[in-house]
């Protein structure tokens, strides 16, 4: 055999050789991916897609195995958020806080409590005042006199631009919550990384005002249903947007206060249109949780709620018939303790009264009997 066919035939040698080593490749594949789907379709280890379908899983293709869920429900817990509501030193605040307080603590020690991280009162009165050894505070200065043009909540914003700025906060999430918030159960982190969560008020109707919005959103910046219809609380939220939204829903608000046609349209809720603005502005749009809060006495039933918001007057008759807009003969208002707390044992709610009311009260009760120097009104 001369060079060339020697050539030859060692080329050919070496063709065979590959094809062979394919074929086996190509067989061992074809068995081993015959295996894997039969025992899926057997529902052998760990369920597959038989045992999925017969358990009713919601995931049409493979159930999530039970290590995974456990992975994800224990990263949920490791997603603290710190609670944190501005408040005043005037005694109308500083026994709704001390409520409030009393009532996060309980929630936080309790099983599912493991997301309510710390706790900070923004004191935005600029010098400390008798809460400080109760309630963990962070004092911070208001605006200039004069600045806030008679509506305190203007000192909202820059309460928290000042915190942000200066505090040490070690969780990476933040609730924003407000002194009549009283916890009913354990909060779990309801946002989802850049996504924060928050509670849709009825009353909040960018769309409504589109003439107002646009002083504000310009039409550049897209439509005024990009506008979510929440305020600044309850908001979970990343701390890092939090420090970019704060200033400009500040500054929003400044420029609404001072605009007669907003101020006149928006009134007090005008602060909770300037956060829903600002968040917009740089392109951060809420998940809205119906489940967040109820506010009595509208919402008549607890559900699966995790707040209860005090904001309004609680009115009815004897026969347990609601008289909202008409003083009842039994009531229960925020606003009828504006220099001091309320009594202790409060008379609880007439028969017929909804059980949010019920709960309501009860749960003020339970806090005052328990709280020290409650009468004084420190």
């Amino acid at each position: 055999m001369n060079a060339a066919a020697a050539r030859k035939a060692a080329g050919g040698g070496m063709a065979r050789a590959p094809a062979l080593v394919l074929a086996l490749v190509a067989a061992g594949a074809f068995l081993i991916s015959y295996n894997f789907f039969a025992m899926l379709f057997r529902g052998g280890a760990g369920g597959g897609i038989g045992a999925a379908a017969s358990a009713g899983t919601r995931d049409p293709v493979v159930a999530m195995p039970a290590w995974m869920r456990e992975a994800a429900d224990t990263e949920a817990r490791r997603r603290p958020f710190h609670v944190a509501l501005t408040a005043t030193d005037a005694p109308y605040s500083r026994w709704q806080c001390r409520v409030m307080y009393f009532w996060y603590k309980r929630m936080q020690a309790r099983p599912g409590g493991e997301a309510m991280g710390g706790f900070t009162r923004v004191l935005h009165s600029g010098k400390p005042d008798g809460l400080i050894d109760e309630i963990p505070t962070f004092v911070v200065d208001p605006l200039p006199a004069g600045k806030d043009h008679g509506y305190v909540v203007l000192n909202r914003p820059w309460a928290f631009v000042q915190w942000l700025q200066k505090a040490r906060i070690e969780e990476e999430y933040i609730l924003m919550a407000e002194p009549d918030h009283i916890f009913v159960k354990p909060l779990p982190n309801l946002a989802l990384d850049n996504d924060p969560a928050a509670f849709p008020f009825f009353y909040i109707t960018p769309s409504k005002h589109e003439k107002i919005i646009r002083k504000y959103y310009a039409k550049e910046r897209g439509p005024v249903t990009d506008i979510d219809p929440i305020g600044n609380s309850p908001v979970i939220i990343k701390k890092t947007l939090l420090e970019k939204i704060a200033p400009t829903w500040m500054n929003v608000s400044i420029q609404m206060k001072e605009d007669k046609e907003t101020d006149k349209i928006f009134g007090w809720v005008l602060e909770m249109y300037a956060y829903a603005v600002a968040s917009a502005l740089h392109g951060v749009q809420h998940i809205l949780r119906k489940d967040f809060m109820i506010q009595p006495p509208f919402d008549t039933r607890l559900g699966n709620t995790f707040i209860i918001h005090f904001t309004y007057g609680c009115d009815y008759s004897l026969k347990g018939e609601l008289t909202y807009g008409k003083v009842g003969e039994w009531r229960f208002d925020k606003r009828s303790f504006p220099d001091r707390p309320p009594p202790r044992n409060l008379t609880l709610p007439p028969p017929g009264v909804p059980e949010s009311v019920v709960t309501l009260v009860k749960m003020v009760n339970e806090a005052s009997a328990n709280l020290p120097r409650w009468d004084d009104g420190i």
